[in-house]
């Protein structure tokens, strides 16, 4: 497992916060996706909450996400209210190698559920990185239990 680098996620919690009080009753979430030092991908929650910043930014690298090392300014949910995969799932599949998110998602969709979908395909997982930093983003947020 690589460090963890704080100027990553910075960049994940400077695309959140384009997004805060766009996002429908969804979190604002910023997500960079780094293979071999490079940004291979990388989105915010989009208006109204959908897409999340995981799915925009796995599109956006492709099979370059597989080995990358994904920064997401909140744990990604480990299930979608509409039954589509959830966030975990697609990091996963996608091969990404390692998950740091800066806080923890209270969601019921989440709750410590999305790192534990990553931990068990093999996904190395922290939490913290930039947490303070982070955590203005989520003020407002209040997340279905």
């Amino acid at each position: 497992m690589e460090a963890a680098e704080p100027h990553w996620m910075d960049r994940a919690i400077a695309l959140a916060t384009t997004q805060v009080g766009r996002t429908g009753t969804n979190p604002p979430v910023g997500c960079v996706l780094v293979r071999d030092g490079v940004v291979v991908g990388q989105g915010a929650t989009a208006d109204g909450g959908r897409p999340h910043a995981e799915e925009m930014a796995l599109v956006m690298a492709g099979d370059l996400a597989r080995g990358a090392h994904a920064y997401l300014t909140l744990e990604p949910c480990a299930q979608r209210s509409g039954g589509a995969p959830s966030c975990a799932e697609r990091l996963a599949n996608a091969g990404v190698a390692q998950v740091s998110a800066a806080c923890a998602d209270p969601s019921v969709f989440a709750g410590g559920r999305g790192a534990e979908t990553l931990r068990a395909a093999g996904v190395a997982f922290d939490l913290g990185l930039q947490s303070l930093a982070a955590q203005v983003l989520y003020a407002d947020y209040r997340p279905v239990r």
